[in-house]
């Protein structure tokens, strides 16, 4: 199936490994011109150069860190200095923050900076030229619904949500979709490095909780992502979609 992703400009943020990483690779193998962004530079242009030797076009490089309030307008100005527009906007920056009950304010707003803001500014950004063009995909990768114990992240992402949801009903009439995408346990650094680092962990984790019985891969998330960021994909929008093999509980 032809995407019809050709020529279309990509940003993708917290693309140096993991999920946005994966993201970034599908986007670019479906023919788009991507612009990938993470504080870690050298990654990044690890990555711009796989890409450009898999024969996709060469991804434009941004370090920068999100968690600047700032950053958002800096990463809006680099990319128009070298691209004319911008078609789609992935948020995938972001990382769990458990927290105690009594965590401090602190805490809390480090948490929404990077997990709810960052989302909002990034989308602020860049949604005029959408607007203006009256076509583009705004995809936000969140997490789970279903917490169980205190984690700022997951607030924050909640948040989000809801956010998401009022703002797909705004810019409907432009021709932009806006969608959300909450990934289950997908091999990336916070899943197999920090929450289950062992292959042991893993496998008891998948088999008391995951129907299908194994743990995503970054892939499993980006070809969602790519259809999604599809003209094929027009009527999809204000949607929160699970993708975790199942796992999750509520309806």
């Amino acid at each position: 199936m032809d995407l019809e992703l050709k020529a279309r400009v990509a940003v993708v943020t917290g693309a140096s490994a993991g999920i946005g990483r994966g993201i970034a690779r599908v986007l670019a193998q479906e023919g788009a011109q991507t612009v990938i962004v993470s504080r870690r530079v050298e990654l990044l242009e690890a990555l711009a150069g796989e890409i450009e030797r898999d024969g996709g076009t060469r991804p434009l490089v941004v370090a920068d860190d999100l968690q600047d309030r700032e950053a958002p307008a800096r990463i809006a100005q680099r990319v128009f200095a070298t691209l004319d527009r911008v078609d789609i906007l992935v948020n995938n920056a972001g990382g769990s923050r458990p927290l105690p009950v009594c965590a401090l304010d602190e805490a809390w707003d480090e948490a929404f900076a990077v997990n709810f803001t960052a989302v909002r500014k990034m989308t602020q950004a860049f949604l005029p030229v959408m607007q203006k063009r009256r076509w583009g995909r705004i995809i936000n990768i969140t997490g789970s619904l279903e917490p169980r114990s205190v984690n700022g992240a997951n607030a924050a992402k909640a948040g989000v949500h809801v956010w998401a949801k009022g703002l797909s009903c705004d810019v409907a009439k432009d021709g932009i979709t806006v969608n959300c995408l909450m990934p289950g346990r997908i091999h990336s650094e916070q899943i197999d490095q920090r929450m289950h680092p062992s292959a042991e962990n893993q496998h008891a984790y998948a088999e008391a909780n995951i129907p299908v019985g194994y743990f995503g891969d970054p892939a499993d998330i980006a070809h969602a992502v790519a259809f999604l960021c599809s003209p094929k994909a027009r009527y999809i929008t204000g949607q929160r979609m699970y993708i975790d093999g199942g796992m999750h509980r509520s309806i």
